[in-house]
C-alpha cells in the first residue's frame, strides 16, 4: 500500500459553488454604499446643467422683452417721435412756408413717418425744383430743398395775370408784378414746360456763356432747332439748337467783330453774316 496521500480534485459542483459565492462577494454592497453611488453619479452633474438651462431661459426672456421694447420705442412711442423740422437751402421761398406744406405731425414716431409723402407736398410748391427728406435721429425731419432760378420771363399783356417768371426747365414759377432787369424776355406763343419749343429755347439760355446771356434782351423760336435772341445792340443771332454750345460761342465772338444784322451760327462750321 502507498504511503503517498492522494488529493482529492475538486468536482465540478465544488467549482460552480465557489464561483457563485465569490459573485455574491463582488456584488454585495449595504445600502448606504449604493445611495452614495447615485449621489455622487448623478447629483454633482445634474446641478452645473441646471443652472445653465435656467440661466438660458432668463436670456431668452430678457431678449424678447428687450425686441419688444425696442418695436415699442421705434414705432409707437412719442420719445422718438418728430419734434422739430429742419428746412436748408432756402433762398426766397420762406421756410415757415415750407414746413407748413410738408406737415410733418408733430410727434409721431420717426420709422411711421412717410419721407417720400413729406418731399412729394413740398416738391409740389412752385418755386421748388428739387427735395430731399431725411431723418436726423432722435427727433428732427431735415428738409434740404433746391429753388428755381428764373432764367426768364414772359409778360401776359394786357388783360393778362402779370409777368411770370420761367426756369431752365420752361417751368413758369412764379408771378411778378414787374418786368425783373438782367433777364431776356420769351417771345413765344406759348410759355409750358410742356412745349418742346419752350424747353428748346430755355435750354439754350441755360448753356450759352454768362457773358452772352447778359447781352440778350429776347429770345424766340418756331421750331426747338430754330431758336434765335435779340441782343441790346439790335443783333439778331440764330442759334439753333443747344448743341455744339461752346463752338458757336466762339464763333459767334469772332462774327460779332463784324458789321452786320443777322448772325447765324446755326451751323459753326458755315457762319453767315446778314447785313
Amino acid at each position: 500500500m502507498s504511503s503517498t496521500r492522494e488529493r482529492r480534485r475538486p468536482s465540478e459542483e465544488d467549482e460552480r459553488d465557489r464561483a457563485a459565492l465569490a459573485r455574491e462577494r463582488r456584488g454585495r454592497r449595504s445600502e448606504e454604499e449604493r445611495r452614495r453611488t447615485r449621489v455622487s453619479r448623478s447629483g454633482p452633474r445634474n446641478r452645473p446643467h441646471r443652472h445653465v438651462e435656467i440661466r438660458r431661459r432668463w436670456i431668452a426672456l430678457l431678449s424678447v422683452l428687450t425686441l419688444v421694447a425696442m418695436v415699442y420705442l421705434l414705432f409707437f412711442s412719442s420719445m422718438l417721435g418728430a419734434q422739430d423740422v429742419s428746412v436748408s437751402g432756402s433762398r426766397t421761398v420762406p421756410a415757415d412756408q415750407i414746413r407748413t406744406v410738408a406737415a410733418v405731425p408733430s410727434g409721431k414716431p420717426m420709422l411711421r413717418l412717410s419721407t417720400d409723402e413729406i418731399r412729394d407736398r413740398v416738391a409740389a410748391m412752385p418755386g421748388i425744383a428739387t427735395v430731399e427728406v431725411s431723418r436726423s435721429w432722435p427727433n428732427t425731419v431735415e428738409i434740404t430743398v433746391t429753388e428755381r432760378t428764373a432764367i426768364a420771363f414772359f409778360d401776359s399783356g394786357p388783360g393778362g395775370d402779370g409777368v411770370h417768371l420761367v426756369d431752365g426747365g420752361g417751368v413758369v414759377f412764379k408771378t411778378v408784378s414787374a418786368r425783373p432787369p438782367g433777364l431776356p424776355e420769351l417771345k413765344l406763343p406759348k410759355v409750358s414746360a410742356d412745349d418742346p419749343v419752350t424747353r428748346a429755347v430755355t435750354a439754350v439760355l441755360g448753356v450759352i456763356p454768362e457773358q452772352l446771356l447778359k447781352q440778350v434782351t429776347t429770345a424766340t423760336a418756331k421750331t426747338p432747332a430754330s431758336v434765335e435772341f435779340t441782343l441790346a445792340g439790335g443783333k439778331i443771332v440764330r442759334w439753333g439748337t443747344a448743341e455744339q454750345t461752346d463752338r458757336k460761342a466762339k464763333v459767334l465772338a469772332a462774327l460779332l467783330t463784324q458789321e452786320g444784322k443777322i448772325y447765324d451760327v446755326a451751323a459753326p462750321e458755315l457762319p453767315t453774316i446778314t447785313s
